[in-house]
């Protein structure tokens, strides 16, 4: 891109809006996992469907805690590693900071990050995507996915 104006660039860029999931489509995904609906286990998705998008398993944890005293912070991590390995939830790892989880979107999405708070802003551009396309066509690539993380200082932290 080097050379390249950025006002070349179109104007179509999204900034993703999460839907939240009702308590019947939380409980179908667990119960579509094979798994017996617990209040701990909702408990664990609704922090994912109606916190803010990207959590670490930390961050779960500490907000299940107060209302189930006995779970574990184990419990929740392994929850979440079978929700992504289910793919029903996406493991977002960036920039060093602990994975962060996301309930797994409709649509594909990119990340931006600040490399200062953490902060992880979601969007489509489909610039963006033409040219990742380009790029693998030109190298003689059948393009099967992609990640596209950029890093830098959210307005907050500048």
């Amino acid at each position: 891109m080097q050379g390249r104006d950025e006002s070349a660039f179109s104007k179509d860029e999204v900034i993703i809006q999460r839907e939240k999931l009702s308590d019947e489509n939380l409980k179908r995904i667990i119960r579509d996992m094979g798994l017996k609906v617990t209040d701990q286990r909702l408990a664990i998705l609704g922090v994912l469907s109606r916190g803010r998008a990207h959590v670490s398993a930390q961050e779960v944890f500490e907000n299940v805690k107060p209302k189930y005293k006995e779970i574990g912070f184990a419990t929740v991590y392994r929850f979440l590693k079978s929700l992504s390995e289910k793919q029903f939830v996406t493991e977002v790892r960036m920039g060093g900071f602990p994975a962060r989880y996301e309930l797994t979107p409709k649509s594909h999405h990119d990340h931006l990050s600040c490399s200062v708070c953490g902060k992880i802003v979601e969007f489509q551009n489909s610039d963006i995507e033409r040219l990742q396309l380009l790029v693998a066509k030109n190298n003689g690539f059948k393009l099967t996915g992609h990640v596209l993380e950029l890093y830098g200082i959210c307005p907050d932290c500048q």
